[in-house]
């Protein structure tokens, strides 16, 4: 359960968040190409990458002298059907009957 605590503190500061959005959207970035269109400092960025990644949701790699940042989405995974799916699948069956009822059966 510790591990869901780090990515719901990872995923709180919009920062973060801005952070994960940039490596949707393009995955394997340095520092340098995370910090650019950002109004954070360069030292801000780093401690907000070391959150993420003791969160599990940024892994590093090193190819040559530059380190690459890349988004792991297990973490959410794991946040999704801890907390999400549960509560998701009850609506889903509902929409469904009501589509159904709407739509008639074939019944009536």
């Amino acid at each position: 359960m510790k591990d869901q605590e780090l990515v719901f503190k990872a995923l709180a500061d919009a920062g973060r968040r801005t952070l994960l959005d940039r490596l949707y959207e393009h995955d394997g970035q340095t520092l340098t190409q995370l910090c650019e269109h950002l109004a954070m400092t360069r030292q801000a960025v780093t401690q907000h990458l070391r959150l993420l990644e003791d969160a599990g949701l940024v892994v590093t790699s090193w190819r040559g002298r530059e380190k690459l940042h890349f988004l792991n989405v297990v973490p959410l995974q794991q946040v999704y059907e801890r907390w999400i799916r549960k509560f998701e699948i009850p609506r889903l069956h509902a929409l469904d009957s009501l589509k159904r009822r709407l739509e008639g059966d074939g019944n009536g």
